[in-house]
């Protein structure tokens, strides 16, 4: 299971104001409470309504996914929605995006929602790697999708820390740096800017809470 709260409209709306054409894709999987196809819906009416205020119009497409976190179902269900899309907001939680991100990297993918707990199902074989903290404060949006939390080694918000190697962390060659995925998915997306802007230290407190109502 994993627990998830919708983003302030303001902030969601800041992520898409550049764009006018927004597939908002909810996800049918293990958040809680539920992110389908209805709450897409709702959120596409609200962003709708604050939009006009701000003078903006967008024009929405909305669809639900039974599971984001499957690249297979991901695909096969967004691909073909994906003609004049310029942006997606992903209802999932930071593994769904993350998930569109290498789905579809030509994208910009925007969480719509913070992760605050997840628990998983035990596997009897396979290796699973930590794709999402559950921070309560989503990146992803000025990450390229991929998170710096969980996926670097040292939890850095302000790009590498000069150790890595030919795009390896410097504490495993069999590692990823996740600054260096970061620069490559943003440099696709021409948003190489995103980088140079700063970020504050991490509030410990956004993850710490695990009630929900």
């Amino acid at each position: 299971m994993i627990v998830t709260t919708q983003k302030p409209l303001d902030e969601v709306l800041g992520f898409i104001a550049p764009y006018t054409s927004v597939l908002i894709a909810g996800c049918d999987g293990c958040t809680q409470p539920p992110r389908g196809l209805r709450e897409a819906k709702t959120l596409s009416q609200l962003l709708e309504l604050a939009g006009r205020i701000q003078k903006k119009s967008f024009n929405f497409k909305v669809t639900t996914v039974a599971k984001q976190c499957d690249n297979y179902l991901a695909a096969s269900i967004l691909k073909p929605q994906m003609e004049g899309v310029s942006a997606v907001l992903s209802l999932a939680c930071g593994i769904g995006v993350q998930t569109l991100a290498e789905v579809f990297p030509e994208l910009p993918i925007f969480p719509a929602q913070n992760t605050h707990f997840m628990g998983a199902e035990e596997r009897e074989a396979g290796i699973l790697e930590e794709r999402c903290a559950g921070c309560g404060d989503c990146l992803l949006a000025v990450t390229g999708g991929i998170c710096p939390v969980a996926r670097c080694s040292k939890g850095l918000l302000s790009g590498a820390c000069g150790g890595s190697k030919e795009g390896k962390c410097e504490l495993s060659p069999d590692r990823d740096c996740a600054w260096c995925l970061i620069y490559e998915q943003l440099k696709k997306q021409n948003k190489l800017h995103l980088l140079k802007e700063s970020r504050p230290p991490r509030d410990y407190q956004l993850s710490g809470w695990r009630v929900t109502t």
